[in-house]
């Protein structure tokens, strides 16, 4: 019995919503807006449609003449009004769909209870004028509403149009409704159909916008996450010359006091403390790390290697020379590390894109700064096409914004690509 009096409870609530519901979905609620431009379902098309409606709307007028006139007879004025706001409402379904249903509707049942006394006896009837103005404005509101909202609109016009035209006839017809509701039911399916469509295409546009932004952003996580290893291995590499230092310090001084030995010996600790927690992290960074376990463990370069990079290039079939210019001086291990792999991914980059081009390295040593500039002549040949999204300038340009410098790259006069980046021997904070 609970169940029961549950279900009928249920029916008695959809009961009562079903007027609201009614209301909301072929009166109070907005339609879907035209895509905007550049848009999947965008109206590029928008001129040719109208244009197309308004021929539309001129064939049904003179149907609708031809329909209502005998030869010779005179146009009763009623028959031009309904004329010009069928038209009308079916030019204004482009932008105001549902209310050019309604008024198309209500077109139909004027046009059938006023015609219906002067039609021929073998005349179509409903005419074929109001069948067509009323599919037309059924189209359109299907192209622009949900499924739910464009059945219970057809419903609503199969029932009025068959009860006008069934109702209170004076003489005898040719009646077309099964065609005539063939027809409206035809027009709504296919408008139906049409915004299903254009749907399921700018869902799947947004989607692949989705998973290129998370592609990218995915890339972005990975260069860092590779730069936060190779830093934490220089990291790692201080803290231990730390720890060592802070043990050795007290055999170095004649009689050290309590209060030295117990200084050095907190330094010790947090050195080690803070190398066993880096230690951790580069286990986690490095868990999915498919690297030889003796590159895992190997130096960082820094720039002092920059002639065993080009020799390696240069090996590899790349016409490349270096310079340096300034002064070397030594150079705080982030910058070098950075420095040096922002020159081996720029040469990368050259020997991917650029076939048969000449390089040059010039490493810039100044003050305040060091500079790094990979510029390469035009290709001889063209790039093979890649196969997927390089990370190369992205991870340039991570490296130098971590150390608050600044990287710039792009085409030079006579085809060919340059890269120059300038990174602060001094933390900017």
């Amino acid at each position: 019995m609970t169940g029961a009096a549950e279900v009928g409870r249920g029916l008695v609530a959809r009961v009562r919503a079903f007027p609201r519901r009614l209301y909301e979905d072929l009166w109070a609620s907005p339609v879907d807006p035209l895509p905007a431009p550049g848009r999947p379902g965008a109206p590029v098309w928008r001129p040719v449609f109208g244009l197309l409606l308004t021929l539309g709307a001129a064939t049904v007028a003179l149907l609708h003449v031809s329909d209502l006139v005998p030869p010779g007879a005179g146009i009763p004025p009623y028959t031009v009004l309904l004329v010009v706001l069928q038209a009308v409402a079916l030019i204004a379904g482009m932008s105001r769909p549902l209310y050019a249903w309604w008024a198309s509707l209500v077109l139909l049942l004027v046009s059938v209870r006023l015609t219906e006394p002067v039609l021929p006896g073998l005349a179509p009837f409903p005419s074929v004028s109001d069948i067509v103005a009323q599919s037309g404005a059924l189209f359109l509101l299907a192209l622009r509403v949900a499924p739910r909202r464009a059945v219970t609109a057809l419903v609503v016009s199969l029932l009025a149009g068959t009860l006008a035209a069934t109702a209170s006839t004076t003489q005898a017809h040719d009646h077309v409704l099964d065609l005539a509701c063939l027809a409206v039911i035809a027009a709504g399916g296919l408008g139906v159909a049409l915004r299903t469509l254009r749907v399921a295409r700018a869902r799947l546009v947004e989607q692949s916008e989705l998973t290129a932004e998370e592609r990218a952003r995915r890339t972005l996580l990975e260069e860092r996450n590779r730069i936060a290893r190779e830093l934490h291995d220089v990291v790692a590499h201080h803290m231990s010359v730390i720890s060592i230092q802070a043990q050795v310090a007290p055999h170095l001084v004649q009689n050290p006091s309590d209060e030295l030995r117990e200084n050095l010996a907190g330094i010790r600790t947090s050195a080690v403390e803070a190398l066993t927690e880096l230690r951790r992290v580069l286990g986690v960074l490095r868990s999915e790390d498919t690297s030889a376990d003796g590159a895992r463990h190997a130096p960082q370069p820094t720039l002092d290697r920059l002639d065993e990079l080009v020799g390696t290039v240069r090996d590899a079939g790349l016409d490349v020379t270096a310079t340096t210019t300034g002064a070397r001086t030594p150079l705080p291990p982030g910058v070098g590390l950075s420095a040096y792999r922002i020159a081996q991914e720029a040469l990368s980059n050259v020997m991917r894109h650029a076939p048969g081009a000449r390089a040059r390295v010039e490493v810039g040593y100044h003050t305040a700064a060091v500079t790094v500039r990979v510029v390469n002549s035009a290709p001889l040949t063209p790039a093979a096409p890649a196969a997927g999204a390089g990370h190369g300038l992205l991870g340039m340009h991570e490296r130098a914004a971590m150390l608050g410098g600044d990287l710039v790259h792009g085409t030079i006069p006579g085809g060919g690509y340059e890269v120059v980046a300038t990174l602060p021997l001094e933390d900017p904070s």
